[in-house]
């Protein structure tokens, strides 16, 4: 487990695997409340980081300063902000980058992201053009440790190979570390960092594991990432899907398996999407601490 001398993400994923949760900004009071109530629920389970996503419109990245200031009050854990270009001038990317430094927030995950309003992503005409540009600002606005994203599955506007040459460029910008989007097969995780290695690449790659656990998500998923689940595994989980508490059940089962696949791969960390819950995220890790490892 971490020692009171690891202080930064890359110095975890060099001391051992990693287990770090991501939040999304709550919309209003009573969400804040359930985003300290889940950060206080998980908080036993010794995160190595916790991370909170970044709104796509300005009211709504307000209030991704906000729960950061939230859960910095509530917790000493290791705490990552993300940031995106869609949709920004330039400055105020640089202003985010400020807000982060004022709130002692020294990780930042850069990512492109995507317009506020959806469709083909657009560079902002004063804005950077991709997540590589903005590693290299946030590199020189301060003393910044930064990761990026990797895609198991190729993104939606590329390919496999154009994914691995990007994530090649963003670490040769300066980035650290990279995590997955959301994926449902270890072959996936395994052929990525396969392709991104051959290319010379050596950032460690967290493996991203969402919780399964209601019958839409199948359906959503892959619409929102591409992240196609294999014709087994989406098998098993529509043969209970009219069993709310069964579907979760086996939700449960197949993550923990997968998880640990990708764990046994010599994947070196994983980053759990909790959707500001943390019942499943707990189960799942829970299981993974009672499996000897392989």
């Amino acid at each position: 487990m971490p020692t009171s001398q690891v202080t930064t993400i890359v110095d975890r994923l060099r001391e051992h695997a990693t287990f770090s949760f991501e939040f999304f900004p709550p919309s209003d009071d009573a969400g804040v409340q359930q985003l300290i109530g889940t950060v206080d629920a998980l908080g036993p389970l010794r995160p190595d980081w916790v991370s909170v996503t970044y709104g796509a419109t300005g009211a709504s990245r307000y209030k991704t300063f906000a729960a950061v200031g939230a859960i910095r009050g509530a917790t000493d854990t290791p705490l990552m902000g993300h940031l995106t270009v869609a949709g920004q001038p330039v400055g105020e990317v640089r202003r985010a980058l400020a807000a982060y430094q004022r709130l002692g927030v020294t990780h930042v995950l850069a990512l492109r992201g995507d317009p506020p309003g959806g469709g083909r992503f657009e560079p902002h005409p004063q804005g950077l053009a991709n997540a590589t540009e903005l590693v290299r600002l946030a590199k020189s606005e301060g003393d910044f440790i930064v990761g990026v994203a990797a895609f198991c599955d190729p993104h939606p506007e590329g390919s496999a190979e154009l994914d691995a040459r990007i994530l090649l460029e963003k670490e040769q910008a300066g980035a650290s570390f990279a995590i997955t989007q959301l994926f449902f097969s270890v072959d996936s995780y395994v052929a990525l960092v396969e392709r991104f290695r051959a290319l010379g690449g050596t950032i460690p790659i967290i493996a991203g594991i969402m919780p399964v656990t209601v019958p839409s998500q199948i359906e959503r998923f892959a619409a929102l990432s591409g992240a196609a689940m294999p014709a087994d595994f989406e098998a098993r989980l529509r043969a209970v899907a009219d069993d709310r508490a069964r579907f979760r059940e086996v939700g449960i089962e197949l993550m923990t398996a997968l998880a640990d696949d990708v764990l046994a791969a010599g994947a070196p960390g994983l980053q759990f999407f909790t959707l500001n819950r943390s019942k499943a995220t707990a189960e799942i890790l829970a299981n993974l601490r009672t499996m000897p490892v392989r």
